[in-house]
């Protein structure tokens, strides 16, 4: 099931974020994996951004576009104890998340995987456990879909 929300600003994309987040469990086996697919400026970063700061990440989180992936270790007592943030807009297929580490950390139950573009690696994929769709709108909303 689908679920889909117009948010009014980019605060309100911050909020839902965190209360995103704060929902979210580790699996018993493997790391959690949440794919924002979306538009270039479609709310994508500033999702991991506002999810980051809830789980405690106080350094900048930036998109890791150039760097492809960036991991944030989180403070003790949480459900999880690493963020790992991918950016695939600049992979070429899902033989290239190995080489930056995204095959190693799906099997830590302690990781959650946010990761951008999932439909350029689609093929080296699992399904997501939370597939995040974004989308701004010409009145500068944002639409955000669940599945």
């Amino acid at each position: 099931m689908r679920q889909s929300q117009t948010l009014a600003d980019l605060p309100a994309l911050a909020r839902e974020a965190t209360a995103f987040v704060e929902s979210l469990l580790p699996k018993e086996e493997g790391a959690t994996l949440v794919t924002l697919s979306g538009d270039l400026g479609a709310g994508k970063t500033a999702f991991t951004q506002a999810a980051a700061r809830a789980l405690g990440v106080e350094e900048p989180v930036t998109s890791p576009t150039f760097v492809l992936a960036k991991s944030y270790a989180l403070p003790e007592g949480l459900a999880f104890r690493t963020l790992l943030h991918v950016d695939a807009y600049r992979l070429s297929g899902g033989k290239d998340l190995a080489r930056i580490g995204v095959t190693d950390a799906r099997t830590d139950t302690g990781t959650l995987i946010f990761l951008e573009w999932p439909e350029i690696v689609a093929d080296g994929l699992p399904p997501a456990d939370v597939a995040i769709t974004l989308a701004a709108n010409d009145d500068g909303t944002r639409t955000i879909s669940y599945a």
